[in-house]
């Protein structure tokens, strides 16, 4: 049952009484509750799966150092990942079983979201000598340059507590160049054909689909601000972008308009990805050979190329997806 299907009469009498705040502690909170964990297996699974998250992070400091593959003859190809202390190993894991199915290098930029710790990007360091940081202070004064907060103020407001946001404007503020960037919650079974024809020679943008359509905000609403038809189930996982086709203005327009008429959602940057592509020619990385959502039988053999490990398949992922790396 819903959270929002508990009985009528107590959230009318939490409203009546001024206890909004009692009932969403005693009755919504637990049912929320109930119901992740029915969605991950039950608390049995809900523990096998941090066990698998814990030993993930363990073997990320001990994965094999890669031996730099030779250029492609096209120039450097790069990826871009948005990663911090609580992913870093999670971004290794993504771009190892990356590199590991490609025979020309591909250089990995991370961008720090402000926790990333000198350890942690010596242990990344480590594994890929080539990896390029882009510092905090740098971002800020590109940021400052590009989109100052006074004529950006929403975005620039944003980004700093809706981390997801910094995808769009850390990665592509006062860039016209295309960019490929990447969720650390992924990884990569075989050669993915379709994203390195994309890095080669990138001609349109470039997502994955999703399993459902979740973009947070009524599709009424992003068409109307957009302007055009919104592609259907756009996954953010994997989105190549040119920065010189994103217009800021009307970006900024479109974040103070979404949280004003509907109420803020964590899949904005998802949302604001499908506005943006709305009414261009896309490059869609096909399902199941690009997969979100995968199932536990499929993260115990898997199938497809990509894994996007989105949802409750985070049990897939701590508990089967990394291990199929790391015994590589």
């Amino acid at each position: 049952m819903p959270a929002d299907d508990a009985p009528s009469f107590l959230k009318s009498a939490a409203r009546a009484t001024g206890l909004a705040k009692v009932y969403r502690l005693l009755v919504r909170r637990p049912i929320n509750r109930i119901q992740k964990s029915i969605r991950e297996g039950g608390p049995i699974e809900q523990w096998r799966t941090e066990r698998g998250r814990e030993e993930m992070r363990d073997a990320a400091a001990n994965l094999a150092p890669l031996e730099p593959p030779p250029e492609d003859p096209s120039g450097p190809l790069r990826v871009y990942f948005l990663t911090g202390e609580d992913f870093w190993y999670q971004t290794l894991f993504c771009f190892v079983s990356l590199q590991r199915h490609v025979e020309v290098r591909i250089t990995p930029v991370m961008y720090g979201d402000g926790t990333l710790g000198r350890k942690s990007k010596e242990r990344i360091q480590r594994v890929v000598p080539w990896v390029e940081f882009v510092e905090r202070e740098d971002i800020e004064t590109r940021l400052n340059t590009d989109l100052p907060a006074s004529e950006y103020p929403t975005l620039r407001e944003q980004r700093i507590d809706y981390v997801h946001l910094r995808k769009l404007t850390d990665f592509h503020a006062g860039s016209t160049d295309w960019k490929l960037v990447l969720d650390s919650d992924m990884l990569f079974f075989e050669r993915p054909s379709l994203l390195m024809e994309w890095l080669k020679g990138p001609e349109y943008p470039l997502h994955m689909q999703d399993a459902t359509e979740s973009y947070g905000y009524s599709r009424e609403l992003m068409e109307e601000l957009a302007g055009a038809p919104i592609p259907e189930r756009v996954n953010v996982g994997m989105v190549g972008l040119q920065g010189g086709m994103i217009d800021w203005n009307a970006l900024e327009f479109w974040c103070r308009e979404m949280d004003e008429r509907e109420q803020h959602s964590y899949l904005q940057e998802q949302a604001l990805t499908a506005m943006l592509m709305a009414g261009h020619e896309r490059t869609v990385a096909p399902r199941p050979e690009y997969l979100t959502l995968p199932s536990v039988e499929e993260g115990r053999s898997p199938s497809a190329t990509l894994h996007h490990y989105v949802a409750e398949s985070k049990r897939a992922y701590f508990q089967h997806g990394w291990r199929h790396i790391y015994s590589n």
